[in-house]
Order: C-alpha cells, then structure tokens, then sequence
C-alpha cells in the first residue's frame, strides 16, 4: 500500500470502529473497496494489513455472512475475498431487524411504568417513537436508494 491508501484504510478502520464493528473489519473493508487486483488471499490481506491470518480469515467471515463481501472460487483450497456491491443496506437492514424488535421491548417498558412517572414514561415514549418513525420510512428509503443508485451509476 502507498501512503495515501494506508491512510484511507485506517481511517476507514476508525470509522467501523466507531460504528461499533472491529477496526480490522473496517481496514479489510476499505483494502477490499480499493485493492487491485480486487479479489484477495487470505495471505495476501494478513500481509497488507499487517494482521494475522487468523484475524483475517475471522473479520472476512463476519463481513461475508453481512453480505459485505463474498468469497471467490478459487480451484485450489486457498480463501480469496472481493467486495459485493450493496452490501451497506444488508447491514442498514439488519440494524432496522434490531429497532425493529426493540418496539416490543419498549411497548412493554411501557405498560409496566404508570401514570405515577411522567418523566420516565416520557423518555421511554420518545425513544419508542423515535424507532417507529424510523422504521416507517424505512422501505421507502431503500426504494429511493434503489432509485439513486441506478440513475447516479
């Protein structure tokens, strides 16, 4: 890597960081996004990335079952990873799952919190229809993201 694409890969690995995923998740995602020839060995990420193969071939795994990336055949045993487009509304998608199950959470957090405490009732209520509108629009902005994507292309 020269060292323009170490910092965009760091800096990449900082923000999976602070979206809550490893920082080597990220590094192998950013190295993926801009690495030439576009599909990788496991050897060959460990050695750009300056990680084990081990470690690799773990983030590679979480980021295959997220859909982030995908690995290619290959006609021998060794594991080579390339990107897949789209694979940031998998993992949007999968976070709506969440929200999308935390309604019932909040909806009983609800029921067992009396009129007695307006302020906690309050705050409960704010979070649970905070997660509700974003769910309510969340198809609609998949369909708009679709629409992006094929018109911006």
């Amino acid at each position: 890597m020269n060292p323009s694409e170490i910092e965009f890969v760091d800096r990449m690995g900082l923000i999976m960081e602070r979206l809550g995923g490893a920082r080597t998740m990220g590094r192998l995602h950013a190295w993926l996004m801009i690495c030439d020839p576009p599909d990788q060995s496991l050897t060959d990420l460990a050695a750009e990335l300056g990680v084990s193969k081990t470690a690799v071939s773990t983030v590679a795994r979480q980021l295959e079952l997220s859909g982030m990336v995908e690995r290619v055949p290959t006609s021998t045993r060794e594991h080579r990873y390339r990107m897949v487009g789209g694979g940031w509304d998998q993992v949007m998608r999968i976070q709506l799952a969440v929200v999308r199950q935390s309604l019932d959470t909040l909806d009983f957090g609800l029921s067992i919190l009396g009129d007695d405490r307006p302020v906690q009732r309050g705050q409960l209520k704010d979070t649970r229809d905070f997660f509700a509108f974003v769910l309510q629009d969340s198809d609609a902005m998949f369909e708009r993201w679709k629409e992006y994507r094929e018109t911006s292309s």
